[in-house]
């Protein structure tokens, strides 16, 4: 996901984070007659921690942990994916619903079941039968607008699919490409939810009675401006986000997170008492993120511990204000911040990753010829 906190330094030229606060044993990144000192967890640039959750890990488990950061969410994935018979890491941290089938039919992950799994809401667990990853975080992925170019236009920002692509709303929208992003995908997917694959008995809505490529085709038509990913769309070309204002942004829509209002406040100073962005709830898909020990992992062990660790209430509840996402654990608390500016979607689009996995790469090459021919 888009957002994050980071706690974290990059090691030079190598992409490595270690996330180590406690004394080094001068064997701990090898093995030692204990085993591998070291757990190694592999996701893409968005991953972020407080540093005291993770050395109290460190000092009960006695492993040091490190992050190996490898881009986006689908290069990753398709990274560790072509690494997986000699992996770079134990554990892989990233992957979500939109992609998870690839990952799961490569043989990515092997089997295993996380302590305190039945603490995860049913509604985001899959693979039940095999337990080869395991939820660790959900977001929604919404349009979300600017509130003061809205009001200073006299404008009402939109709420639904069916919204942007009325005539009041063209040449607003900046999203992301649904190949090379992950909340672009997200949308697409979305807008497969709401209008399915050409039967007009399921579209839905009256924005699209062909399904959603008819929809793409009048959101083109409104002129819906594309970018390659969330960092340019978000920081760039959106006129709402702290970035956007310094760049100039001119477009006062576009596809990021509903949980990017609370943090245009925590990151403003001072800290406004509402956040200047708001969520078009009618335009959200929900993501989970998964994570699972990879198959032929170097430090199994070390990995199980890690997964175990990952669905902590403890890292749980740190997670909101570090990656600005939210727990899948039923009892974790949500910070004030969250339930104050940037609640969750009561009724977000969703599609079983089954369908996903049928339909995902035929869907994506549609759009590309759609959209960006």
């Amino acid at each position: 996901m888009g957002i994050t906190k980071k706690v974290t330094v990059l090691a030079a030229g190598l992409g490595l984070v270690t996330l180590s606060a406690c004394g080094s044993s001068g064997d701990d990144a090898g093995t030692g007659s204990g085993g591998p000192k070291t757990v190694t967890l592999v996701s893409h640039n968005s991953w972020a921690a407080s540093k005291d959750v993770v050395a109290a890990f460190e000092k009960q488990s006695g492993y040091k942990v490190e992050v190996l950061e490898d881009g986006d969410a689908g290069q990753a994935v398709n990274k560790a994916i072509l690494t997986k018979d000699n992996p770079q890491g134990d554990v892989f941290f990233g992957v979500d619903n939109t992609l998870l089938s690839r990952a799961l039919d490569n043989g990515l992950f092997q089997p295993y079941r996380a302590k305190g799994s039945d603490r995860i809401r049913p509604e985001y667990r899959v693979d039940e039968d095999k337990h080869r990853v395991t939820p660790v975080d959900t977001g929604d992925i919404c349009v979300n607008y600017d509130k003061q170019w809205f009001s200073e236009h006299d404008l009402t920002p939109p709420k639904t699919y069916d919204d942007l692509i009325k005539p009041a709303y063209k040449n607003l929208l900046v999203t992301e490409n649904a190949s090379t992003s992950s909340p672009g995908l997200g949308f697409l997917l979305g807008t497969a939810a709401k209008y399915g694959d050409g039967d007009t008995s399921r579209s839905g809505g009256t924005g699209s009675g062909g399904g959603w490529q008819e929809y793409w085709k009048k959101l083109k038509a409104n002129g819906v401006k594309v970018v390659d990913g969330w960092e340019q769309a978000y920081n760039e070309e959106f006129s709402g986000s702290a970035g956007g204002r310094q760049a100039k942004g001119d477009r006062p829509l576009v596809v990021s997170y509903a949980s990017s209002p609370p943090a245009e406040v925590i990151y403003a100073d001072p800290r406004p008492d509402t956040a200047p962005t708001g969520v078009a709830e009618g335009t959200c898909f929900r993501q989970v993120e998964y994570a699972g020990l990879l198959s032929n992992a170097k430090n199994p062990e070390g990995g199980k511990a890690l997964l175990d660790f990952l669905i902590g209430k403890t890292f749980q509840e740190d997670m909101p204000l570090n990656m600005f996402v939210h727990p899948v654990r039923d009892d974790a608390r949500l910070p004030e911040e969250f339930t104050k500016f940037g609640p969750q979607a009561k009724a977000p689009q969703t599609m079983d990753p089954a369908k996903i996995a049928d339909n995902r790469d035929r869907w994506v090459k549609a759009w590309t010829s759609l959209v960006l021919k």
